[in-house]
């Protein structure tokens, strides 16, 4: 047609018509064309073009007169700007020059000079995956999908191991954050069950578990780590924060786990679970399913996995419970005192052979020595410390405190306590031993301070608590110091009740 572009679609269109016989009028009119079109074609003159190349511009470059003068300077200056913040800025120095319609085309510019002038990009390199060299692990947050618990959202997380080699994995579910408890207890349960471990774990940053943390604290939770895995002979490995495709053996795995895991849940019918626990069997028999597919590959590399040990290390189980108004917890038919600023809450705890540590969300609060009931006897595991501050506040309730033993530290103290209570006045015994127990608490002088007092009893004396606190903590502000000996009050006369009576006043007129 006279002034119309002929397209290439035009032409295969009219030459695939002629090639089923149709007549050159014909063909030329189904594909839109003129029949002086179709001789063109015909003779090549059309056909040809589509595959010759075109070394010149259509349209003049809007950024001719600031590309090299303004932009290039700025990339090769600060190579991290992206196009956006180069483009809005050209828009900021030259008003109403630059429209948005250019920015596509300023994209490609700035995109185009990268790649020819630009700094190296970050390569990755793939590894050569060995069977039973390395074990991995990380943490992810399902999206997109909201499980329940008894009708409850339940905020959690889940941990994921896997053999880099034979792909196998094991998932749990993780109630508070990245902890370095939380990726023990997943990594312990994993190795376990494959019956083996690799000569590296690697993981990431453990960024999330630092947040917050000192320098000793983090030092602390890397020695930790390291002794886990020397444990089950592995080299303990981390990858640099920020780059997660050095964990990519089991970072981009978490995208197949979570499709599979909202799959399932649509299969089931529901997200909705009656308890904890039949969430994290459901989501166990899922994951088996899913190890099902390399059950070959895993034969190879249990055969090259290290032995474990001959037990776990720093295993534990956990329970949930309320901190009472005395300050107590009870765990396993014992009795247990906590930091006063904890009545209330509800601890989760991590119970181990020899301590218990109690979180409050995801931080630990306290750890307390693991004490054993013997004889399915109750027993008490009570520290001074956890309730002297409330105690000096109302020193008196030591007397027929139900923890009055317990709250002595030990038999030093215990002597010191009959002492005071057979030759001192019952409130002032009380004020004495509550004084003294703040002292050793205060000062961390416990021992040094029971082994004193005891000679000084020996010797028919009774020190004071301020000569005490002078003693031991010789440093302190005395104004600062409290003597709860000096702790009196004044007795006004009743004489002056009577002032109060109507009596009184009577008499005042009379006068």
């Amino acid at each position: 047609m006279s002034g119309k572009w002929i397209t290439m679609q035009q032409v295969r269109l009219y030459m695939s018509n002629r090639k089923q016989g149709q007549t050159q009028e014909q063909a030329s009119a189904k594909a839109g064309l003129s029949e002086r079109s179709a001789r063109r074609i015909e003779r090549g003159q059309i056909g040809a073009l589509e595959n010759k190349e075109r070394h010149w511009r259509t349209r003049k470059d809007p950024f001719a007169e600031v590309w090299d003068d303004e932009i290039v300077p700025l990339l090769e200056g600060q190579p991290g700007l992206d196009a956006t913040t180069l483009f809005e800025d050209l828009q900021d120095r030259h008003p109403g020059r630059f429209g948005n319609g250019k920015k596509r085309t300023f994209q490609r510019r700035v995109k185009a000079w990268k790649a020819l002038h630009g700094p190296d990009k970050e390569v990755v390199f793939r590894q050569v995956q060995e069977p039973g060299r390395q074990g991995l692990s990380d943490f992810t947050k399902l999206k997109d999908v909201t499980v329940k618990i008894a009708g409850e959202p339940l905020e959690h997380r889940l941990y994921h191991f896997r053999l880099a080699y034979s792909g196998w994995s094991h998932v749990t579910v993780v109630l508070g954050g990245e902890s370095f408890s939380a990726l023990a207890e997943g990594l312990q349960e994993a190795l376990w069950r494959l019956g083996g471990a690799p000569l590296e774990h690697r993981t990431d940053s453990l960024s999330a578990a630092y947040k917050n943390l000192s320098i000793e604290a983090q030092r602390d939770l890397t020695e930790r780590y390291e002794e886990l895995c020397a444990h089950y002979g592995m080299a303990a490995t981390r990858n640099n924060r920020g780059v997660s495709h050095e964990n990519g053996a089991v970072e981009s795995p978490h995208g197949h786990i979570k499709r599979r895991i909202a799959q399932a849940l649509l299969l089931r019918g529901s997200a909705d679970f009656a308890t904890i626990e039949e969430y994290r069997q459901w989501l166990d028999a899922l994951v088996g399913r899913f190890n099902r597919r390399c059950r070959e590959a895993l034969a190879v590399e249990r055969e090259k996995l290290q032995a474990l040990p001959a037990r776990r290390t720093t295993d534990y189980s956990e329970q949930v419970v309320p901190v009472t108004t005395s300050s107590t917890i009870e765990v396993k038919r014992v009795l247990y005192s906590v930091p006063a600023r904890l009545v209330g809450e509800r601890l989760r705890l991590h119970i181990f052979d020899d301590r218990i540590e109690a979180f409050v969300g995801s931080t630990r609060a306290v750890t307390l020595p693991r004490v054993y009931a013997v004889n399915h006897e109750r027993a008490r595991c009570i520290d001074y410390r956890h309730l002297i501050a409330a105690l000096v506040r109302k020193p008196q309730a030591f007397r027929y405190s139900q923890l009055r033993e317990d709250l002595l530290p030990n038999a030093s103290y215990r002597a010191i306590w009959q002492h005071l209570d057979s030759h001192l006045e019952a409130r002032a015994a009380c004020k004495r031993i509550v004084g003294i127990l703040a002292l050793a608490a205060r000062a961390e002088c416990e021992q040094a301070l029971g082994v004193y007092l005891l000679e000084r009893i020996a010797a028919g004396d009774i020190p004071s608590v301020h000569a005490l606190e002078q003693r031991f903590e010789s440093g302190r502000n005395a104004s600062a110091t409290l003597d709860l000996d000096a702790l009196h009050s004044a007795q006004h006369p009743l004489s002056l009740y009577d002032s109060l009576l109507p009596s009184h006043h009577q008499s005042m007129e009379v006068h």
